[in-house]
């Protein structure tokens, strides 16, 4: 699945696809996807750090357990992106500041 799939056109497997913003880059995510699904499959493997040291987090359960995946949705902080269904206009929101969302090969 490309990243950039344009507006209007559906997946193979049928469905429009949703527009994510995450910190201003637009994302897609396909029908019954969910947050952390639709960021994973974008590349992004981690949206926010650690308190103490720094270290980037992001899915790692993935079933709601671990509390890695935190991510603000919509002005909600502290959401876990493994359990919110992604929606068309929602608005991500990193707890990466003045850092890049996408900390792959750290």
């Amino acid at each position: 699945m490309p990243p950039e799939t344009p507006s209007g056109t559906r997946w193979p497997d049928g469905g429009h696809p949703c527009r994510l913003s995450l910190d201003g880059r637009t994302i897609h995510a396909r029908p019954g996807q969910t947050v952390g699904a639709a960021l994973v499959a974008a590349g992004v493997v981690a949206w926010r750090a650690t308190r103490a040291a720094g270290r980037p987090r992001g899915l790692f359960c993935g079933i709601g357990v671990c509390y890695d995946c935190l991510i603000t949705v919509d002005g909600r902080p502290d959401q876990r992106a493994c359990l919110v269904p992604a929606a068309d206009g929602m608005r991500l929101e990193t707890g990466l500041p003045g850092r890049a969302a996408d900390v792959r090969g750290r």
